[in-house]
């Protein structure tokens, strides 16, 4: 199995709204960066720069197909992010509920 994402760098990277429009329009396939290209005004360059962030914080992958060069989203290393994301929000969840009991009980014993 391969290690989970770096999360600061794939927050970090999740940051920029192009590299979220790119990571959504993955979850609909597997897309070139020409294909990925297309609905910005941006130069293919810019797009290969964004792409490359997204690998280096390990949520995208690149394979050879001949001549193209498909991207692919790993949803698995996405999943480790939303993961992380649950368990913060439990945690904050039982903190509050706990400050909602204690305030609740010091209200009722005055």
């Amino acid at each position: 199995m391969a290690p989970g994402p770096d999360l600061d760098a794939a927050f970090a990277a999740l940051g920029d709204p192009v590299r979220r429009a790119l990571v959504a329009r993955l979850a609909h396939g597997d897309a070139t960066v020409g294909q990925l290209a297309a609905p910005f005004e941006l130069t293919p360059q810019a797009i290969s720069h964004h792409v490359g962030v997204l690998r280096r914080c390990g949520l995208v992958e690149q394979r050879r197909e001949g001549t193209r060069r498909p991207c692919r989203l790993r949803t698995d290393q996405l999943s480790l992010l939303g993961t992380w994301i649950d368990e913060q929000r439990r945690t904050w969840n039982d903190r509050l509920d706990a400050l909602e009991h204690h305030l609740t009980d010091d209200g009722a014993a005055r």
